[in-house]
C-alpha cells in the first residue's frame, strides 16, 4: 500500500483533479489560450533549475494547471468560433447529429454540434428537441440538419433539491437548445463521418438484422443495451426493477462487460504466451479485441472510459508486476481526466473508478478470510467478495445520488454475473449470425429465452420490497467524512497496527460529531415555501425534522410528487400533507397573504407584508399595491403567464419586488 501511496501518477491525478475542480467551479482561469502556453513554458524552464524543493513544488503546481487548462481548452464558450458569437436571427445554420438521447413523451431528444452559421465554421453542441407528432424523418448520428434557429435557454431545476438538469447538460457542454418541426428543417447531404457515426449505422443494422427473429420487446431492449450500448428503448418498469435489485449497472456497457471480456480474451488467447514475443502477441490482440467491442457498443463516454481503463489495465498485466493493477487504474484516470476533464462529473465515471478500486484493494483480503473445501463454494465465494468489495467502493456515492440500497444486490449479482460473460460471448455470435442471416430460429429463440429468465428474476428480485430500502437521505459533507472512515477502516484492515486503529477510531468520532451535527441542525431549521408547480399551488411549513404541505391537488398524487420527494428525502424530513391553503401564514415575524381567484384581500391591517397571488386572481394590481403597500408580491405557478407579465411590469413601475416562481424558482423564507 506504501508504493501505491508513493506513486507519483496518483499525486498528479489528484493535483489535476484539484485544478478541474477550480476551474469548473471558480473560472480561476481566463487570460486566454497564448497565456496557458506560456505558462507551462514558464514553469518547464523552472523545472531546468536544479533545486529539489523547487522542482516539487513546481511540479505540483505544474499538474493542478494541467487540470485547470484541460477544463478551459474543452469550454467551447471559450473559442472565437464558438456558434453564440455568430448566430443571428434569419441565418442558415448547419446543425450534425452527435448522439441519439433517450426521447420523453413529447419530444425526440439529439444531441448536436452547431458546425456552420451562414458561411462561417463554428463549433459548440446544443440540445435538439423535435416533436413527436412530426418526427417522421429518422435522424441517425452525422445526419446534418439545415434551420433557422431560435435558440432557448435550458430551464434550472425550479424547486429545492431537485435533478438539476441544466447544471447536468453543463457538464455535457451543451449550454442550450432548440425546438424543431419537422416543416422547419431540411435533411442536408454531408460525406463528413466520423468513427462514431459508422459504429451508429452498424448499430442499427445490428438492431435491424436482430429485429427479424421475434425477440420479446423487453428481451430485444435488453439485447440491445447488453451488447450494442442502447438504453433508448428499456421501459421504464425494467430500468426500475433492475435498479431496484441492484443490477442497473447490468445494462450499461461499462466496467463489468468490458473487464468479463478481458478475463475470457485472456484464458481464450493463453496459448499464445508459449511461443516467441506470445505475451506481447496476446496483449496487442486483446486490445484490439476491446476496441473492436467498443467500436460495436457505440463509442459512447460510459464506453470509451470503461476500455480506455481496462487498457491501461490489460498493458500493465503484460509486466506482471506488483501492485501493477492499482497503478494501471491510475494511469488511466490521470489520463482520461487530461484529455476529458468533465469525465469527472459523470455519475458513471465516478462509480465505476470506485468499485474497480474497492475490488483491487479490498477483494483478496476479504476472501482470504475463508477458504471453501469445494471449487463451486469457492467460485460462489469469490463472487460474493467481488460484489462486496465494489459495495464498499460505491455505497456512500451511491446512497447520495440514488438514497435507496437493494439488500438484495448479492443474490441478484450472484446469479447474473457467472451468466454475463456466456451472454456476452453468445450475443456476439447471435449478432454474427444475424448479420450474414444464418441465424437458426432456434438458436435465437434459446437465447431469448435466457435473456427473458434473468429479466424475470430481476423482477422478482425487485419484488421484495421488504429488502429494498428507500429515502436514504446523505448529505455531500456526510458522504465525504463516510469514504473517509472506509479509508482509515482498510487501512486498518490491511495491517493492523496500534496507530492505524486510533486513525480509525478518531474518524469515527469525527462521523459521530457530525450525524449529530447534522441533527441539530435539522432540528433547528424553519422555513416557509412556495414550491413551484404548474397550474397548482403547493406551500411547505418547516418546523423544525415536521413539513406540512398546503395545497391543491389529488391527495393521492401529492405524495408522489418530484418536487415533495426530492426535499423530504434530502433533508430527512417528516411531510404532513393538508388539502387546505388558508388565506393567511405566518413565519415568525413575517405575515404571508394569499390572495386567490376570489381577489379578496382586504382582510384587517395588512400593510408592509408579503402577498402571494394564485388560480390567476381578477384584481387591479396597482390598487392593490397602494392599499397595502406589500413588501414583496409572489406569483406561483397557479397563475396564466399573461398575468404574471402583466403583474411584473406594475410592481416594476411601482418599485415593489416581484417574483416568478416559474423562472426564479421556489420561494423560501429562512429562519
Amino acid at each position: 500500500m506504501k508504493k501505491v501511496l508513493a506513486y507519483l501518477p496518483l499525486h498528479f491525478a489528484m493535483l489535476v483533479i484539484l485544478g478541474i475542480l477550480c476551474q469548473f467551479y471558480f473560472k480561476v482561469w481566463q487570460f486566454g489560450f497564448l497565456k496557458i502556453g506560456l505558462l507551462f513554458l514558464t514553469l518547464l524552464l523552472f523545472l531546468l533549475i536544479k533545486h529539489r524543493v523547487l522542482n516539487t513544488l513546481i511540479s505540483f503546481f505544474l499538474f493542478y494547471f494541467i487540470g485547470v487548462s484541460s477544463v478551459y481548452i474543452n469550454n467551447d464558450l471559450n473559442y472565437d468560433n464558438h456558434y453564440s458569437n455568430h448566430i443571428e436571427a434569419h441565418q442558415l445554420t448547419f446543425l450534425k447529429i452527435s448522439k441519439v438521447l433517450k426521447p420523453n413523451r413529447y419530444y425526440k431528444k439529439f444531441e448536436a454540434e452547431v458546425i456552420q452559421v451562414d458561411s462561417t465554421k463554428t463549433r459548440g453542441k446544443i440540445l435538439l428537441n423535435i416533436s413527436n407528432s412530426d418526427y417522421t424523418k429518422i435522424l441517425n448520428v452525422d445526419a446534418v440538419l439545415v434551420s433557422k434557429l431560435e435558440i432557448q435557454s435550458i430551464s434550472k431545476s425550479l424547486n429545492p433539491y431537485q435533478f438539476n438538469y441544466k447544471t447536468y447538460l453543463e457538464k455535457q457542454r451543451i449550454q442550450e437548445q432548440i425546438y424543431l418541426k419537422e416543416q422547419d428543417y431540411l435533411i442536408h447531404q454531408s460525406s463528413q463521418n466520423t468513427l462514431i457515426g459508422y459504429s451508429d449505422r452498424f448499430r442499427n443494422k445490428v438492431e435491424k438484422a436482430l429485429k427479424k427473429y421475434n425477440f420479446k420487446a423487453n428481451d430485444l431492449a435488453v439485447i440491445n443495451a447488453l451488447l450494442l450500448g442502447k438504453r433508448v428503448n428499456i421501459s421504464k418498469d425494467l430500468l426500475e426493477d433492475y435498479a431496484n435489485a441492484g443490477a442497473i449497472h447490468i445494462l450499461a456497457v461499462s466496467g463489468l462487460h468490458v473487464g468479463i471480456i478481458l478475463l475470457i480474451l485472456s484464458f481464450l488467447l493463453k496459448p499464445l504466451e508459449q511461443i516467441r514475443n506470445g505475451k506481447i502477441i496476446k496483449t496487442v490482440l486483446i486490445v484490439i479485441f476491446l476496441w473492436v467491442f467498443a467500436f460495436i457498443a457505440g463509442l459512447s463516454a460510459s464506453v470509451i472510459r470503461a476500455v480506455t481503463m481496462f487498457t491501461f489495465l490489460a498493458i500493465g498485466l503484460f509486466f506482471n508486476r506488483k501492485n501493477i493493477v492499482l497503478f494501471s487504474l491510475i494511469s488511466s484516470l490521470f489520463f482520461l481526466l487530461v484529455f476529458k476533464p468533465l469525465f469527472l462529473f459523470d455519475v458513471g465515471f465516478q462509480m465505476s473508478y470506485l468499485a474497480v478500486f474497492g475490488i483491487v484493494i479490498l477483494q483478496p483480503k476479504i476472501y482470504k478470510l475463508w477458504k471453501p473445501r469445494y471449487m463451486i463454494i469457492d467460485k460462489f465465494w469469490q463472487l460474493t467478495t467481488v460484489s462486496l468489495a465494489a459495495q464498499v467502493g460505491v455505497l456512500p456515492l451511491s446512497l447520495y445520488y440514488f438514497h435507496q440500497f437493494p439488500g438484495l444486490f448479492i443474490l441478484s449479482n450472484l446469479i447474473i454475473v457467472p451468466v454475463l460473460g456466456f451472454i456476452l460471448i453468445g450475443g456476439i455470435l447471435i449478432i454474427t449470425l444475424a448479420l450474414s442471416n444464418s441465424l437458426p430460429q432456434v438458436l435465437a429463440k434459446f437465447y431469448g429465452k435466457i435473456i427473458s429468465l434473468m429479466n424475470n428474476f430481476v423482477s422478482w428480485i425487485a419484488k421484495q420490497e421488504d429488502f429494498l430500502f428507500t429515502e436514504i437521505s446523505l448529505s455531500l459533507s456526510m458522504m465525504f467524512i463516510i469514504y473517509l472512515v472506509i479509508i482509515f477502516w482498510i487501512y486498518f484492515f490491511l495491517n493492523r497496527k496500534p496507530r492505524r486503529l486510533i486513525y480509525l477510531l478518531i474518524s469515527i468520532i469525527v462521523l459521530q460529531g457530525f450525524v449529530l451535527y447534522e441533527e441539530h441542525q435539522k432540528r433547528n431549521k424553519d422555513e416557509f415555501i412556495v414550491f413551484h408547480k404548474s397550474r397548482n399551488t403547493i406551500i411547505g411549513e418547516r418546523r423544525g425534522a415536521s413539513l406540512s404541505i398546503h395545497h391543491d391537488l389529488d391527495s393521492t398524487f401529492i405524495n408522489q410528487l418530484n418536487a415533495i420527494t426530492a426535499y423530504q428525502v434530502n433533508q430527512n424530513v417528516k411531510v404532513n400533507t393538508v388539502e387546505n391553503i388558508p388565506y393567511i401564514f405566518t413565519f415568525r415575524n413575517q405575515n404571508v397573504l394569499v390572495v386567490d381567484s376570489l381577489g379578496v384581500y382586504r382582510i384587517g391591517d395588512f400593510k408592509n407584508q408579503i402577498i402571494l397571488l394564485k388560480q390567476s386572481p381578477k384584481i387591479n394590481l396597482e390598487r392593490l399595491i397602494k392599499e397595502l403597500s406589500p413588501k414583496q408580491i409572489i406569483a406561483d405557478g397557479s397563475n396564466y403567464k399573461s398575468y404574471v407579465k402583466r403583474w411584473k411590469a406594475t410592481s416594476e413601475k411601482l418599485n415593489i419586488p416581484f417574483y416568478d416562481t416559474s423562472i426564479n424558482g421556489a420561494f423560501i423564507l429562512k429562519n
